[in-house]
């Protein structure tokens, strides 16, 4: 199978296996270039399997990940320099290095100091809390201040693709607030694509162009922001009213 002419990202039919749980079971879906799209469903659906098996970190046993037009089996580490960057929920910042530091760590592989200068200015600007900060070690950092630096050093990667894991889990409302607005920036100011698992789904409709709903391991919704609204299925999710079988398209 060969993937989608318009898709900058796509997975067909991609099966992860835990043993005897199926954490998806034939999943496709795919993003195009300067999307942003929204992975919802609750617990256990297989939202964040779906950006684990993107990069390697997830057992796939069927189904394949393309990545402009190829199949894509580059190594974990090496998955980076193919343009695409993941940042994993739970922040995950290194606490006894400073931000530029941190920052820093999100293209090691890069050996050219000026462009590294170049990244880390544009970095800055689009968060100036960190310029502010940079000489201070991140364990001083509130936790949404410690989001924004995970969401910067994914940035340092210069990626075409933004894989978000839960960006808002753990945080104040206010602050919450604050990462979607720099999450719709980056998409917008940057043209960055971007895959979201979140959790908040009023608040993630408001910043993506599609989205997907997963249960148990399936995709049994897609379409836009309103036509999720107009539908029962996230209420139906929630409350397990979905027959695992059926699969919806909405567009």
């Amino acid at each position: 199978m060969t993937a989608s002419n318009d898709a900058t990202l796509e997975l067909t039919d991609i099966a992860v296996h835990y043993g005897a749980v199926r954490a998806l079971d034939g999943v496709s879906l795919g993003i195009r270039r300067g999307e942003a799209v929204a992975v919802m469903g609750p617990n256990g659906a297989g939202k964040s399997t779906v950006l684990k098996a993107i990069m390697g970190l997830a057992p796939v046993v069927a189904g394949a990940v393309y990545w402009r037009g190829q199949r894509l089996e580059a190594a974990t580490h090496d998955i980076v320099k193919e343009g695409i960057c993941f940042v994993p929920q739970g922040r995950r910042v290194f606490t006894h290095l400073t931000i530029e530091e941190n920052l820093e760590m999100g293209c090691l592989y890069l050996g050219d100091d000026t462009e590294k200068q170049r990244r880390l200015d544009s970095v800055m600007e689009l968060f100036p809390i960190l310029h502010d900060k940079r000489r201070d070690m991140a364990s001083q950092m509130s936790g949404g201040q410690q989001q924004m630096l995970a969401l910067g050093r994914g940035l340092m990667g210069a990626p075409d693709l933004l894989l978000l894991d839960e960006p808002t889990l753990g945080l104040a409302p206010i602050v919450v607030g604050e990462v979607f607005e720099k999450v719709r920036e980056i998409s917008e100011r940057l043209n960055t694509t971007i895959m979201v698992v979140e959790h908040n789904i009023k608040g993630v409709l408001d910043i993506v162009d599609r989205g997907y709903v997963l249960d148990k391991g399936r995709v049994v919704h897609e379409g836009t922001p309103q036509s999720i609204r107009d539908t029962d299925i996230l209420t139906d999710v929630f409350l397990g009213r979905v027959n695992p079988e059926r699969e919806e398209a909405a567009g």
